[in-house]
């Protein structure tokens, strides 16, 4: 056995098949696997050409004479903002709502089709007038406010590379990221809304471009245009510093949308890197948007006439880029756009929003899910929810039990659930059920979409086969893919493509298994795989395992050093409020290491397990296992920066201790 099997030890055989009602009506169909099949390059281009609008036709499909740097679509030009606004206009559709904006407050907006093309025509003409141009780059650094998503198209229509940081990013995240990128101008507000108080960001923004720790001050910014959100006070750099609502609604709202080489830069979005200095993930324009396009329309089963939809997700991620900005403008979608926070002013507020909306579509990540669960179902059971007819997942595998509750509650025990896999990197959705098509299985993120190549590997490179585990590699390139890290050709090479030079995989950093079937369980991380008496465990699985039990809302296991077993399972675990009103504590830590136990096998046994009352999360929800690592091994805690509570470990410190 290679080093690189992953054991399975869970087994899940509920099935959910599509109703014909669904199916009947659904925008995909089987047949898309057979053309994509049968011609993967025509394929991308028949998507290409009836999603969008090209201003020059393409000729030339995929370039891959220079890999791993792929050209899509390469001879054609397009404009990715007329895609998303002056077109559906033309098509007489200028007073479909784009945008029903909830501010956490519970103030709103519904913003036309016809109104957001001219706010953007608008802010088109004050960037050029700042002199940003062609391949300029643009820091966003805005709350979710109608403004973020026309700053990101009025960036996009000119021409010019936006890069997005998330609004709760410190002044020093801030500061790398606009000198890594070298931007012109940040386009921010004085705050936002979140969890009931205005959260500063202008002044994070001055600060940033102020001198920081002795690296002198800012040189590449020349303005900030600032957005009046929070009223709260904000200092002033004459010169250098507007309101939009001064230049904005008085630049003129001609704009002609010009056409752009197919892969003209559209965004840099930066990860965090394991190595500390941030990743620039490089996107360009017509393979991003078709693909962006393709899988929002076929996964998230848009029929824009009808549907609203809502991502979850803030503009700061790339699920806020693909299915909050680019996807459902393309396609004409009318779209929730919320601000604040799931829990603010109460814990419904999601719920409310849907009922008061008739939200049809709700697409979010497994963490926001566990933690409703963690509340209890007495809380989303108060609102109507009966408009709601496909739910989605993103940002994590979801555990078995998380995707049935959530079927079961949210959708009312018949809406399909489509649970997305995809990264930062891979610009849009690789596998994914398509709803009407596929038999769903809770927890697997199931097949690759029509088009896309994936398969599992061993160390080597060799297929696992059906019932084993090893690394989730892409064997071939796709439309949004990742164009390289920015200023940075080498580290792209070698973080991504480097493990399987020879045999041209994309390796993504994911564990995963076939079942019998051939679908698809991601395992997490590779880095999180342990390292038990010899037997390669996944925290996915244990994780599931733990949230099986009918106490516990979430759990985040980590391997620690162990001097008899090499690594230790080491589990953290929130419990459910309905238990806890119901049941003591008292013992729960020794009945869950038994209940693991008896689900998995004692191999899988928990050394420890810690109740906590919440687990160190990045602002997008992902858990920093890494950090809980540092505790279970009695290490000084690592960086926190990143995390929405950076409180929240001093907490679990303590508790373990």
């Amino acid at each position: 056995m290679t080093s690189s099997q992953i054991d399975h030890l869970l087994n899940e055989n509920r099935r959910f098949a599509p109703s014909p009602g669904f199916a009947d009506d659904a925008v995909a169909n089987a047949d898309l696997y057979a053309r994509a099949d049968e011609d993967r390059e025509g394929f991308w281009a028949d998507q290409a050409r009836e999603l969008l609008h090209w201003h020059t036709p393409f000729t030339q499909v995929l370039n891959w004479s220079n890999p791993p740097f792929a050209e899509w679509f390469a001879d054609g030009e397009l404009n990715v903002a007329y895609n998303c606004l002056d077109r559906h206009v033309e098509a007489g559709n200028g007073d479909r709502v784009a945008l029903l904006w909830e501010g956490e407050p519970g103030d709103e907006r519904r913003v036309t089709y016809a109104e957001l093309t001219d706010e953007v025509k608008r802010l088109a003409n004050v960037l050029e007038g700042l002199g940003v141009g062609v391949n300029d780059r643009v820091a966003i650094y805005m709350p979710m406010i109608p403004e973020a998503i026309a700053a990101m198209l009025a960036v996009a229509r000119i021409g010019a590379v936006h890069s997005v940081v998330f609004g709760g990013f410190s002044a020093d995240s801030l500061r790398a990221r606009i000198d890594d990128a070298g931007a012109k101008l940040v386009i921010t507000a004085d705050g936002g809304y979140r969890k009931g108080k205005v959260s500063p960001l202008k002044p994070a923004v001055d600060m940033a471009l102020a001198d920081r720790n002795g690296s002198g001050p800012q040189e590449t910014v020349e303005n900030v245009l600032v957005v009046r959100r929070g009223g709260n006070d904000v200092d002033w750099v004459e010169g250098r510093d507007l309101w939009w609502h001064d230049v904005v609604p008085a630049a003129s709202a001609e704009h002609e949308a010009s056409a752009f080489p197919a892969e003209n830069p559209l965004f840099i979005l930066y990860t965090s890197g394991t190595t500390g200095k941030p990743k620039g993930i490089l996107h360009t324009s017509g393979g991003y948007l078709t693909q962006a396009a393709f899988t929002n329309r076929v996964v998230h089963d848009i029929h824009p006439e009808t549907d609203v939809y809502w991502c979850t997700a803030d503009i700061g991620w790339i699920t806020g880029h693909s299915y909050v900005t680019y996807g459902p403008l393309a396609n004409g979608a009318t779209q929730v756009l919320y601000e604040g926070t799931p829990d603010t002013p109460h814990p419904g507020r999601w719920w409310e929003v849907v009922e008061k909306y008739g939200v049809t579509i709700l697409y979010t990540a497994p963490t926001a899910i566990r933690s409703f669960m963690k509340i209890g179902r007495a809380v989303p059971q108060k609102f109507d929810l009966s408009s709601l007819r496909l739910l989605g997942s993103v940002g994590e595998p979801i555990n078995p039990e998380a995707w049935v509750w959530y079927r079961e509650i949210i959708g009312h025990g018949e809406t399909p659930i489509v649970d997305t896999w995809w990264q930062t990197e891979t610009g849009a959705m690789m596998i994914s059920a398509l709803p009407g098509v596929t038999e769903t299985k809770p927890g697997s993120a199931q097949v690759p979409l029509p088009g896309i190549s994936v398969d599992v590997v061993d160390d080597d490179g060799t297929h696992v086969g059906n019932g084993n585990g090893g690394l989730l590699v892409i064997t071939e390139p796709w439309p949004s893919m990742l164009r390289g890290i920015w200023g940075d050709p080498e580290r792209f090479k070698e973080t991504y493509w480097d493990k399987f030079r020879d045999k041209g995989f994309y390796f993504a950093g994911d564990g995963a298994r076939l079942d019998d079937d051939g679908d698809v369980w991601l395992l997490g991380r590779v880095d999180d795989v342990m390292n038990v008496s010899g037997h390669r465990l996944s925290t996915t699985e244990i994780e599931s395992a733990l949230v099986a039990h009918e106490a516990t809302a979430e759990a985040a296991v980590v391997g620690a050093s162990d001097e008899t077993t090499g690594q230790a399972v080491v589990a953290f675990v929130i419990i459910k409020q309905s238990y806890l009103d119901k049941h003591s504590p008292e013992g729960l830590a020794q009945a869950l290491r038994a209940w693991v136990s008896e689900q998995i096998g004692p191999i899988a046994r928990p050394r420890d397990v810690y109740i906590v009352g919440e687990l160190p999360k990045t602002r997008s929800g992902k858990i920093m296992r890494r950090l809980l690592r540092d505790v279970a091994e009695g290490r000084e805690v690592g960086d926190t920066t990143t995390l929405a509570d950076t409180a929240v470990m001093s907490v679990i410190s303590a508790q373990v201790k």
